[in-house]
């Protein structure tokens, strides 16, 4: 983690953050020889769906099944970014096909990207530039619900007040 780096606190619901069992996280993918083990397990018809994973603050890279809460894949831990992604491979080399930040539980800034880009890197996996879908999360500062902007549009959809440019979801960060 460097200095200008955030780190995300689980802020979704505390019922399923107390539903992590203490041996719960995705798999820990360290290494390009930890992708390839990770994926011989995995039978083919599972790779056509996207995966859930977070980059836990040790910077590393750790996947589970898409429908498969982010918080349990951290293991209850705090994260450096969370989302979904879905690998490809051509030419005999894999990498990542999309990757978002859409997790609603840790809701991660865009800028998690770098975070997320040096896990891949490590994992060594060839990925995009940036994420391929970016969600925006505020927290509105009158209600104090949760909202994913749209088309730039900082409203918040739950009272109609003004959402902040910069992130804020967690007041304690």
């Amino acid at each position: 983690m460097t200095a200008q780096e955030r780190s995300y606190r689980y802020v979704g619901p505390v019922e399923l953050k107390a539903a992590v069992r203490p041996d719960s996280g995705g798999c820990r993918i360290g290494s390009a020889g930890e992708f390839a083990n990770w994926l011989a397990g995995r039978p083919a018809a599972e790779l056509v769906d996207p995966f859930t994973f977070v980059v836990g603050l040790d910077g590393v890279l750790r996947l589970a099944p898409r429908r498969s809460e982010h918080v349990a894949c951290a293991g209850g831990e705090a994260v450096l970014g969370a989302g979904e992604i879905s690998f490809t491979c051509e030419a005999n080399r894999w990498g990542v096909g999309d990757v978002s930040n859409q997790s609603t539980g840790y809701c991660p800034d865009v800028s998690s990207w770098a975070a997320v880009a040096r896990a891949l890197d490590r994992a060594g996996l060839s990925r995009p530039p940036g994420f391929t879908h970016e969600v925006v999360f505020r927290r509105c500062p009158g209600c104090q619900q949760h909202n994913i902007v749209r088309e730039d549009d900082f409203f918040c959809v739950f009272c109609g007040s003004g959402l902040p440019e910069a992130w804020n979801v967690d007041p304690s960060a």
